[in-house]
């Protein structure tokens, strides 16, 4: 009997000692972690989730399969606009900065620290018209705006990003000569940088010549675009508590 109870001693003052052990612990981290991030911390978390949005979503919900775009009514002699789909035909593989885009461009990314592009393809409702759209990923916001404001842009074939054509598909014959106009916009740390042309091979021609051929492809090559760069460049939900006790 006497060693029981000595040992039940020993178990009571263990059990004391771990509660003793937790309460401490508790305390301390109630006295170094914040109950709740400044405006400061909440944004550079924020940030930082949309930073690595390109790591973490899969390549099909970066770049979408189907894509709405609108085709505006006056380009159709029309009050009232018309609603198309393109379709993604093909998702490149991983590219350097340099080798997706010309060389004025890949100069202008390098200064300001790119670290990769993604590319994707998409054929127009008719299936005679492709946009290749490409995501460059820039270390912060500023460098994603500083570059939009140095890539080319309009009627014309300095179109930053690369074409990206798919054997056996209807964009097959799209290749860098082909390309008609290009856009550039940014979002976050992303740089989106689009360019479009026609599926038959068509090399460059100006476009100001064609009214309705220049709506159309810009429609379409808008409407690719914003699908990508929105999804990107939604704000994370705020974050508010770090996790300590009483938060």
């Amino acid at each position: 009997m006497r060693v029981r109870w000595q040992l039940s001693v020993a178990l009571v003052a263990l059990v004391a000692g771990l509660i003793g052990l937790a309460a401490a612990a508790a305390g301390v981290a109630g006295q170094v972690l914040p109950r709740k991030f400044s405006s400061a911390q909440q944004q550079q978390i924020m940030a930082w989730e949309a930073s690595r949005r390109w790591l973490t979503r899969p390549a099909g919900k970066i770049f979408p399969a189907t894509v709405r775009y609108q085709l505006p009514g006056y380009s159709l002699a029309s009050g009232s606009g018309l609603g198309l789909t393109a379709r993604r035909i093909g998702i490149a593989r991983q590219a350097t900065c340099g080798a997706g885009t010309d060389p004025s461009a890949a100069r202008v990314l390098a200064r300001l620290g790119c670290s990769a592009l993604l590319r994707a393809s998409y054929l127009d409702s008719t299936g005679s018209m492709v946009v290749t759209v490409g995501i460059a990923v820039l270390p912060t916001a500023a460098d994603a705006s500083a570059a939009t404001g140095k890539m080319s842009h309009g009627d014309q074939r300095g179109a930053a990003v690369r074409a990206v054509a798919f054997p056996g598909t209807l964009a097959a014959s799209f290749g860098d000569s082909q390309r008609q106009l290009s856009l550039a916009g940014n979002v976050g740390p992303y740089l989106v940088i689009s360019t479009a042309g026609y599926t038959d091979g068509m090399p460059h021609v100006s476009l100001s010549s064609d009214s309705y051929a220049a709506q159309e492809m810009n429609s379409v090559a808008n409407g690719v675009a914003d699908a990508v760069v929105l999804p990107l460049g939604a704000q994370p939900p705020t974050p508010h508590c770090p996790g300590a006790p009483g938060c």
